[in-house]
């Protein structure tokens, strides 16, 4: 029977019945799909103290198995920057203890880590009206002005 359901493709939406169910029924996945543009499903491995959750599922292909669901006050306005040192490393496959497993290296000389403020449209604790926000054009005078011809 199992044969037959994989032969149609039926085990993809069994699987897909499971995501939804996991998720906490079809509206929860719909708002999760929008929020970060992909469902799955796997074991928490660990919390960071900003509030970003981080999950693992070795039935993924590797480097699509490790992810971090942002913490819910940021939004849709969510940035990489937001992931501390620590738990970066453990995303990008440079270590496989998490940093609840093995705790990192700390010096009393090493700052607390704070997210890049430059874009998006927040402050400091997320990224949301930043007073530091690139600009993609100059906002110098220019130095040499075209010429325009008389007007008749």
């Amino acid at each position: 029977m199992a044969g037959l359901l994989k032969a149609f493709g039926l085990d993809k939406v069994a699987k897909l019945g499971q995501i939804v169910k996991e998720h906490g029924g079809l509206k929860a996945s719909l708002y999760h799909l929008y929020w970060t543009d992909d469902l799955k499903i796997g074991k928490q491995v660990g919390e960071d103290k900003y509030g970003n959750k981080y999950f693992q599922n070795d039935q993924y292909f590797y480097g699509k198995n490790r992810w971090i669901i942002y913490n819910p006050k940021d939004g849709v306005d969510y940035d990489a920057s937001m992931v501390p040192a620590e738990w970066f490393g453990w995303l990008h496959y440079k270590t496989d203890k998490t940093p609840l497993e093995k705790a990192p290296v700390q010096y009393a000389w090493l700052p607390d880590h704070t997210p890049n403020t430059s874009g998006g449209t927040a402050g400091a604790g997320t990224l949301r009206g930043s007073s530091n926000a690139y600009m993609p054009y100059t906002t110098t005078k220019p130095k040499i002005e075209s010429w325009v011809p008389p007007q008749k």
